[in-house]
């Protein structure tokens, strides 16, 4: 067994403190958040659209 085996896979990132942030850089901040959103949801969607079509080929 590998150490690396018993790390987390996906370890849970620290929450950035955003009380020095400016009104700006925040809605900025939120607007690239928005946008990674979109993008993983899109990544979601592609996915379930190739475990549908593979269940539909093995389903014979």
């Amino acid at each position: 067994m590998d150490i690396e085996d018993l790390e987390p896979r996906n370890a849970v990132a620290k929450p950035k403190d955003l009380s020095g942030w400016n009104i700006e850089d925040l809605e900025e901040y939120i607007e690239r958040m928005r946008t990674e959103i979109a993008r993983a949801e899109a990544m979601i969607q592609s996915k379930h659209t190739v475990s549908s079509a593979a269940d539909a080929l093995f389903k014979l």
